[in-house]
């Protein structure tokens, strides 16, 4: 009983300590991400981490998803959930819901 109460502690720890970034993408999604990044139709998603999540001043980043072209990053404050939708090609902020 013991073990497997360490055991659930040290995978939800885990869970945790994984940067966000790489807890959101389906395989699937992370292969095409790769692959556009590689021929340089699309920045990594830490370049565009860098770019968006110091203009989020005041907000916890939850994680991205990766839609199409596009990324969609998520961000809470208060108890509000905000999506920020950056094009994947330039950094460049296209739309803000949630506000």
């Amino acid at each position: 009983m013991r073990i497997s109460i360490a055991l659930t502690a040290l995978v939800g720890a885990f869970a945790f300590a994984t940067p966000a970034s790489a807890q959101s993408f389906a395989p699937q999604e992370a292969d095409r991400a790769f692959e556009a990044r590689e021929q340089g139709k699309s920045l990594s998603l830490p370049e565009v981490e860098r770019r968006v999540v110091p203009r989020m001043r005041g907000y916890d980043y939850l994680g991205p998803e990766k839609r199409g072209d596009n990324y969609r990053l998520k961000f809470k404050k208060e108890g509000r959930i905000v999506w920020v939708d950056v094009e994947a090609r330039s950094g460049r902020i296209i739309g803000r819901h949630g506000f």
